[in-house]
């Protein structure tokens, strides 16, 4: 029988597990400022686990229990091929999104007034835009250069702010601050000194090429604050994009972890989800269904319906950060859903479809969770209020795919600096695994 000083061992064996997953979410939100590092950011951590990229434009010839990912633009797909075709024995998917609310740099991003140069942008997605104020900002992204090719940049230091207007000069804001976004939200750059070099010069010395090489980017502002512990006993995690590289996370290290078996095993990580996932890189286009049309080819190439039945097989975790019960404002939630942090998944519900969550789906997920041993919460939006979505029911839209809507809970949505539990992060981490392992 255990002794008592057995059962303390075991419990700080499992709070410094907690901690260190914690920890290693933060060392990703501050390796990918943008969606095209967070890719580059996974890439490399599945390059270093023996998975291997493959080109869109190439010829697909993966052998069973084969390690790869296919990256599109600010996007990317990873797989563990099983040992049976997928027509046969289906998949285990989770899906996550890479971009967070921010604000996007303009083509003509140069702009002067009152004695200051400026750099010109447009929010991209539905912040919280006041809590970008007066906050060490820089620049990231991706640059793409004459012949095609493309870099990564990220700007050294804090070279941008957008400076609140001082209290004196507008009483009115104690009733309330408004924002226009054209007026109100352009980061400041420098003084508008001539011959000073602007943004794309900075770029383009951060890049380590000439300015007149950049064709084209992909730039969005970051803070430039670390992610932090924080909370009374440190186990709160204080960090930008949360929402949601917190799920992308806790999707590779599942998939990293997962043991090989009979269904191939797929990640997701759709960009553009924050404004509708309109693209070739979002869920509505075809990149996800593109992979999973090559693959079901590849492992049964005699059967023309092995994708159709490959889906029929196949289950969709949608991974996106959920909602924890506010502690001030707790009459925003319905009563009887309200989740906290540390507590464990969030199971997403909404009767009117804007979750993809159905009986089936949900308790199959609810079944994982019992498996792995991890605590399961549920969150529905009260009855008079609208409510969010997620990749998930546009994916099952478009692939015809049994999906079911999970998150990690969390305050601060939307806002430039959110808050989650690092005691979530092994909680997602294992009932995820078990999804791949079913």
């Amino acid at each position: 029988m255990p002794s008592p000083t057995d059962d303390r061992a075991d419990a700080a064996d499992d709070a410094a597990h907690e901690l260190a997953l914690g920890d290693d979410l933060r060392a990703f939100v501050d390796a990918s400022p943008s969606p095209s590092h967070a890719v580059a950011e996974m890439a490399r951590r599945l390059t270093g686990a023996g998975f291997t990229e493959l080109a869109e434009a190439d010829r697909w010839q993966p052998a069973p229990g084969g390690r790869h990912f296919v990256v599109r633009h600010g996007s990317l797909v990873a797989f563990r091929l099983g040992s049976r075709p997928l027509a046969e024995s289906g998949m285990r998917l989770v899906g996550a999104h890479t971009d967070s609310p921010t604000f996007k740099v303009r083509p003509h991003s140069d702009v002067r007034q009152a004695g200051y140069r400026l750099v010109g942008v447009e929010p991209y997605g539905g912040g919280l835009w006041h809590t970008w104020l007066d906050r060490e900002l820089t620049v990231a992204g991706r640059v793409v250069l004459r012949g095609g090719e493309t870099a990564l940049v990220r700007l050294p230091g804090a070279p941008l702010r957008l400076p609140s207007l001082a209290i004196h000069l507008d009483r009115s804001v104690r009733e309330g601050l408004t924002l226009d976004p054209q007026r109100h939200l352009v980061p400041v750059w420098d003084q508008a000194l001539e011959g000073e070099p602007g943004l794309l010069e900075a770029v383009a010395s951060a890049a380590g090429v000439d300015v007149d090489d950049i064709v084209g980017h992909d730039l969005v502002l970051a803070d430039t604050q670390p992610a932090a512990r924080s909370g009374a006993d440190g186990t709160w995690i204080a960090a930008p994009r949360l929402d949601n590289l917190g799920c992308s996370h806790a999707g590779l290290l599942a998939l990293l972890a997962a043991p090989a078996g009979d269904r191939t095993q797929v990640l997701v990580a759709n960009d553009h989800e924050e404004v509708g996932s309109g693209s070739m890189a979002g869920a509505r286009g075809s990149f996800l269904e593109d992979v999973v049309r090559r693959l079901a080819s590849a492992t049964d190439s005699g059967d023309p319906e092995a994708g159709h039945r490959a889906m029929a097989r196949s289950i969709l975790v949608s991974a996106d950060m959920a909602h924890a019960v506010h502690p001030t404002q707790y009459d925003r939630h319905e009563p009887a859903h309200r989740p906290r942090l540390g507590g464990g998944p969030v199971l997403k519900l909404n009767a009117n479809q804007a979750y993809a969550t159905d009986a089936t789906t949900g308790g199959w997920f609810a079944d994982r969770a019992a498996e792995a041993g991890v605590p399961l919460q549920r969150f529905v939006t009260r009855a008079d209020l609208p409510c969010g979505s997620t990749i998930g029911p546009l994916t099952a839209t478009r692939l015809g795919i049994a999906t079911v809507d999970v998150g990690s809970p969390m305050l601060g949505m939307h806002s430039c600096r959110e808050t989650a539990s690092a005691l979530d992060v092994p909680l997602m981490v294992d009932v995820l695994t078990a999804c791949f392992d079913d």
